[in-house]
């Protein structure tokens, strides 16, 4: 396994992370067995990162990724990156809320879902503009006194706001919606971008020494052909409220380049999911790729993604197919 070390953070990290939103039931592929193995062989084969959130399946993610690590006795092996900051109402409608008091409540949540002490980094998983950065950089600066949580991660901030956050409490992390196909996009699953990953969020985190984590690094799946034109997902996968994959138009234009990119991987001699990795893996800002994981053998395809590299002159083919793309 490769690991990457970045100035603010004590710890050595895993090149590949596994995101935990699969883990929740919101996508086809969940099931808590299978998220069992796919944690003991991730575990196994030196995977040390797992990002999740209370969000994510509505508590269940944190609970199964808890239960799974005090059972198997390896929390001392891995680094848990969780998220405040998204609530929600009966009818799982979400809403911001970084005030002081919802933080104190969460952070405890976190904690005892994922049965542990301590959350190794925390992340403000979106903005909340109702509540005035000061209170939330304050209250994070404090949780980090009581040894709750030991360093503070930023997802999908601006950067504007990411210095405001640094003149009250040390921000360590960011993490940032960026793969081939989505490097400055304005837009996340219907929900508007407060920034550019490529050309503004990768240059705050080269100045202050940031781990970066990019998400969704195979566009939901679009990336790895997991699914067609024709055929999707089933009715209850939360991929269908995404609009770039059901506005017909938009959707068309991303699989154009899809199949370009798939022609390319085939000459190659290349899966594609390990070109995707290996397209963020070898930019200097990039700490821990987060992709979620079907099975362990999709989980086998991404660990041996490591085991080789783009040439110079295959990433200039892929820089060309993907450059239409460059602002969407």
């Amino acid at each position: 396994m490769l690991y990457k070390k970045v100035p603010l953070i004590e710890d050595k990290i895993s090149a590949l992370a596994i995101g935990c939103w699969n883990f929740g039931g919101d996508w086809d592929c969940s099931d808590d067995e299978n998220t069992k193995e796919i944690v003991h062989a991730a575990i196994a084969n030196g995977i040390n990162f797992f990002d999740v959130a209370p969000i994510y399946g509505w508590y269940h993610s944190e609970e199964v990724l808890g239960k799974i690590l005090q059972e198997g006795g390896l929390r001392n092996k891995v680094i848990i990156a969780s998220k405040a900051g998204l609530l929600w109402d009966e009818n799982h409608k979400a809403r911001n809320n970084l005030t002081r008091k919802s933080l104190m409540e969460e952070i405890d949540g976190s904690l005892k879902r994922l049965r542990t002490d301590h959350i190794d980094i925390y992340q403000m998983h979106w903005p909340d503009h109702n509540t005035p950065i000061e209170e939330t950089a304050q209250a994070l600066a404090d949780i980090k006194k009581a040894g709750k949580i030991r360093y503070v991660g930023l997802s999908n901030f601006s950067q504007a706001d990411v210095e405001k956050f640094q003149k009250i409490v040390s921000v360590e992390c960011q993490q940032g919606l960026y793969n081939m196909l989505e490097r400055n996009t304005p837009s996340y699953h219907g929900i508007p971008l407060e920034y550019k990953t490529e050309d503004e969020m990768l240059v705050t985190v080269k100045k202050y020494g940031q781990a970066f984590l990019p998400y969704s690094p195979y566009m939901q799946g679009l990336l790895t052909g997991s699914f067609t034109r024709e055929k999707k997902f089933s009715s209850t996968d939360i991929r269908n409220e995404n609009p770039k994959f059901t506005t017909p138009e938009v959707f068309e234009k991303y699989f154009e380049c899809y199949e370009k990119l798939a022609a390319f991987a085939k000459e190659m001699g290349r899966p594609m999911n390990e070109i995707c990795v290996n397209w963020l893996r070898q930019k200097d800002e990039v700490t821990a790729i987060i992709g979620g994981v079907s099975s362990v053998r999709q989980l086998e395809g991404n660990i041996h993604s490591l085991s080789w590299d783009i040439t110079p002159e295959e990433m200039a083919t892929i820089n060309e197919i993907i450059e239409p793309f460059r602002e969407l």
